[in-house]
């Protein structure tokens, strides 16, 4: 059987992150949660080791973005390799995977698109960091085709 944290599906997201030299990073998301309504708030969980997590670091402003099944094919390179040696955007724009949304640079075929405002982040013992962000835009594309943990496990990415 598989531990209890692997039998839920949560969605899979991207968070668009810059680094001091306004260069994109994009990772892979799992631990992410709406947790308030009025104002809009959400979670997300960080590695530490991460390209992203040095990025929160510096800027404030992220664009979340909620996967479809479409970005199956890239998954490895957004979320298996890491941002320190390997350059996303190069590699997305080769490939046009990119477009512009609010001025920002973002996946095509998302479901959904959220500027976010770091608000704060929470240093806990473990691997990751937890930042909260207020929500500043969104932008749903579509709610069918959204990609899932499930999605991830069935394409042997990860498990």
């Amino acid at each position: 059987m598989k531990r209890p944290w692997n039998i839920v599906n949560p969605a899979i997201y991207s968070l668009v992150t810059y680094d001091e030299k306004d260069n994109l990073n994009m990772n892979i998301c799992s631990y992410v949660s709406a947790v308030s309504l009025k104002p809009k708030i959400y979670s997300i969980a960080v590695d530490y080791s991460t390209k992203t997590y040095e990025n929160l670091k510096l800027n404030s402003f992220v664009v979340l973005q909620l996967l479809s099944k479409s970005h199956l094919k890239i998954i490895r390179k957004l979320g298996k390799t890491s941002g320190y040696f390997f350059n996303k955007e190069n590699y997305l724009r080769s490939i046009e995977m990119l477009e512009s949304w609010k001025k920002k640079t973002v996946l095509k075929d998302t479901c959904a698109l959220l500027e976010l405002k770091k608000m704060n982040e929470i240093n806990i013992e473990g691997d990751h960091a937890m930042f909260t962000f207020s929500v500043s835009k969104y932008k749903t594309l579509s709610e069918g085709g959204i990609l899932t943990f499930k999605d991830l496990i069935d394409n042997k990415i990860i498990l």
